[in-house]
């Protein structure tokens, strides 16, 4: 093992022993915990990126890849082995995974007041804590455990250490989003963090269950699980295609790749199974931050960027095959659903989160045509723009309920019409969360967001995918325009409340990752501007993103010609988006009290969206109540109390009756007879014990009368 190959195998470990050595040594130390959590995912970093640049300098890499396995399990005739691997892919991965989860931990020190004098004040719904983050030594090991896990994740050479890692990013995210467990809220309708925790965790557990079966399913059929040995293979991927599977009309490949398909659609928050992603803002926003960006609905796209040479088998690169055409569609669909309920949410934090949604839809849509580098792409710019924008978010939040302990007020501190005027008061924040947005709305030739965003569109137009293309087009309008929309009404104008008339920026713990981000978010999309691009393409390298990327896969790749005509739909949709949301909020900004414009504009419409086309209350009718009233009713009552308790009572019943007449014989037909005699003799030895009385002359007197008894007796019996 040389020594790249030794750090591959690290590159996961700092973190996870972070977990347990904050969960068991230094608990309660909270700056040690924290800068073992800061040290462990430094090391991670440090690693990652010594790997990143030994590939980046070695030509021809993709024929060349790290991979180091060792064997972990007999099974059969052969050994199940289990090893890391680096490739292509797995370099973009390790570029930005450890970065942002180094400044999600870096930026949680000052999200949790460290250092910060006391506020005997505490916020609406949560427990006394005294202005002290509650168990926060157990919050870094948590992150901890998340960074390691997608680590882990992201090495992996097999579809089950893959699998490993993302079941643990899912007792993660249910551990971090229910953080705050004690909260509790005076409005009924409002989902706890506790609550949102379960609901994510069922969820995804459904999906992962469905996953599992594809996964035992491929073994089954493979023999193996190691992605290079099946992409690689041409005898495999052959019989996976030409194997029919258990549903007809659909061969092995297809089956297999729909259901691990389904680990993605719960994973990535994709509809239907998308109404978990929003409720888990309810944990704090370093782990909204490590959710949507670094970690968990990343590993979900990543894992079909990585499956892809399966889920696109029998149906050529640019769509076709069952799968390839059920992701398009839901993707599709998903980031146009996602983005129309943006438009409507007043939580600062949900407007991000139902954008993650509609941005993980175009990556999904984006596999689902062929685009294959375009996805990668976007992946990892959107990590950048996203942990940026929650970030961002995070800072707001943390001004406005500073300016709420100088207040009597009570109000959310996450509601953007309780904001305004945050620009003068939080520069910093303002001018990142601008390039953040800005990257997100797409804003043309400039930011990170427009080169990855414009790619999907080109390959989508290029090769004749008209309806994805005009779905993801609206898409991007809508979200430029709810960008812009969130943009004004938090920072722009005059303050709408007394508390974010007392915000103040943010300490540097929380702005310096800040900074940092917004300078990926622009810069990070100038790596895979089009080759053909003019000027550009040629300054920058002729894609060098493309270039490096496409080799993971164990086909070519066909590209598209440059056209001019994506490029300018998508300049168009951008900045017409980012002006009507300019024109709406940030020409005349809300003052205090103004109703949102939209509310009259859309009419019934409005409350539709807010209502997010109450999916959720279909959910509860549909699926949740007859949940409990299954598990209450049918399996409690009828089930537990009256099938099971009934058999088992009535047989308890006549044990009890065949016991109590053994006892009658027991008691009248063995044991009586003994019973007596036993009484008699104590009987007879309480009679004569009266005689007993340690007098020499009674005893011969006794003796004397019981002598001249028997003889008398026996004078008798002989005469």
């Amino acid at each position: 093992m040389d020594f790249f190959s030794l750090l591959a195998w690290l590159i996961p470990v700092p973190p996870l022993l972070s977990f347990f050595i904050i969960i068991l040594f230094t608990n309660q130390d909270r700056r040690l915990s924290h800068l073992v959590a800061l040290g462990a995912i430094g090391l991670s970093l440090l690693f990652s990126w010594t790997v990143v640049f030994r590939a980046l300098g070695t030509h021809h890499f993709a024929e060349h890849p790290i991979a180091v396995s060792v064997a972990w399990l007999p099974t059969g005739d052969s050994v199940f082995r289990m090893g890391v691997a680096v490739d292509p892919l797995t370099v973009v991965m390790l570029f930005f995974v450890p970065l942002a989860c180094f400044l999600i931990i870096l930026y949680s020190v000052g999200y949790s007041n460290y250092g910060k004098p006391l506020d005997q004040r505490d916020l609406p719904g949560s427990p006394p804590h005294h202005g002290v983050e509650p168990m926060y030594s157990r919050f870094f090991a948590f992150l901890s455990l998340f960074a390691g896990a997608m680590l882990l994740l992201t090495v992996a050479d097999n579809l089950l250490l893959l699998f490993f890692g993302w079941e643990i990013m899912g007792l993660c995210s249910y551990l971090l989003i229910g953080f705050w467990y004690g909260r509790n809220y005076d409005d009924s309708n409002q989902i706890t963090p506790r609550q949102a925790a379960v609901k994510a965790f069922i969820t995804t557990r459904f999906a992962d269950v469905i996953m599992l079966i594809g996964i035992v399913y491929l073994y089954s059929e493979a023999g193996t699980l190691n992605f290079r040995e099946i992409f690689f293979s041409a005898d495999i991927m052959n019989h996976l295609l030409h194997t029919p599977s258990l549903i007809g009309g659909l061969a092995a490949a297809h089956l297999i790749g729909l259901l691990i398909f389904v680990g993605t659609v719960g994973k990535s928050a994709q509809f239907p199974l998308h109404v978990w992603l929003p409720d888990a803002m309810e944990g704090p926003t370093p782990v909204s931050a490590m959710i949507h960006a670094a970690a968990m609905v990343s590993a979900g796209v990543y894992m079909i960027v990585r499956m892809f040479p399966l889920l696109s088998a029998g149906g050529g690169v640019h769509g076709g095959s069952p799968t390839m055409t059920v992701m398009a569609f839901i993707g599709g669909f998903t980031a146009l659903f996602a983005a129309t309920i943006a438009l409507a949410q007043n939580d600062v934090k949900r407007v991000l989160a139902y954008s993650t949604i509609s941005q993980l839809g175009y990556m999904v849509a984006a596999l689902g045509i062929g685009a294959y580098v375009a996805a990668a792409f976007h992946l990892m710019t959107h990590a950048f723009f996203k942990a940026l924008l929650f970030m961002g978010s995070g800072s707001i939040i943390h001004g406005v309920e500073h300016g709420m302990h100088h207040t009597n007020e009570k109000l959310d501190p996450q509601d953007m019409l309780n904001m305004g005027g945050l620009a003068k008061r939080m520069p910093t924040t303002y001018w990142t969360f601008v390039v953040g947005g800005l990257s997100l709305a797409g804003f043309p030739f400039v930011t990170a967001g427009f080169w990855s965003k414009d790619e999907i569109l080109a390959d989508a137009f290029a090769h004749g995918h008209w309806w994805v293309f005009v779905v993801l087009l609206i898409s991007a309008f809508l979200t430029a325009f709810y960008t812009m929309r969130q943009i004004s009404l938090t920072f722009l104008g005059d303050a709408r409340t007394e508390s974010a008339a007392k915000a103040h920026e943010s300490a540097w713990t929380m702005t310096l990752p800040l900074v940092v981000l917004s300078f990926f978010a622009v810069l990070a999309g100038y790596v895979g501007v089009h080759m053909d691009f003019p000027v550009l393409g040629d300054m920058l390298g002729n894609n060098p993103f493309e270039h490096f990327v496409v080799g993971t896969l164990p086909h070519h790749l066909d590209g598209f010609e440059f056209n001019w005509t994506p490029v300018l739909f998508s300049v168009l949709v951008g900045i017409g988006g980012l002006g009507l949301g300019w024109l709406i909020y940030g020409r005349r900004p809300l003052s205090a009290g103004q109703p949102d414009p939209l509310v009259a504009r859309l009419g019934p419409i409005h409350k539709l969206l807010v209502g997010k086309y109450f999916l959720d209350e279909f959910y509860n009718f549909a699926l949740v109540r007859p949940a409990k009233w299954v598990s209450e009713v049918v399996s409690f009552l009828w089930i537990d109390r009256v099938i099971i308790d009934g058999v088992l009572h009535t047989i308890a019943r006549f044990t009890m009756r065949i016991g109590a007449g053994a006892r009658w014989f027991d008691k009248w037909g063995i044991n009586y007879a003994p019973d007596k005699l036993s009484d008699g003799i104590r009987a007879s030895g309480y009679s004569f014990r009266v005689i007993q009385t340690g007098r020499v002359q009674d005893y011969l007197l006794i003796t004397l009368t019981a002598v001249i008894a028997v003889s008398g007796v026996l004078f008798l019996m002989l005469r």
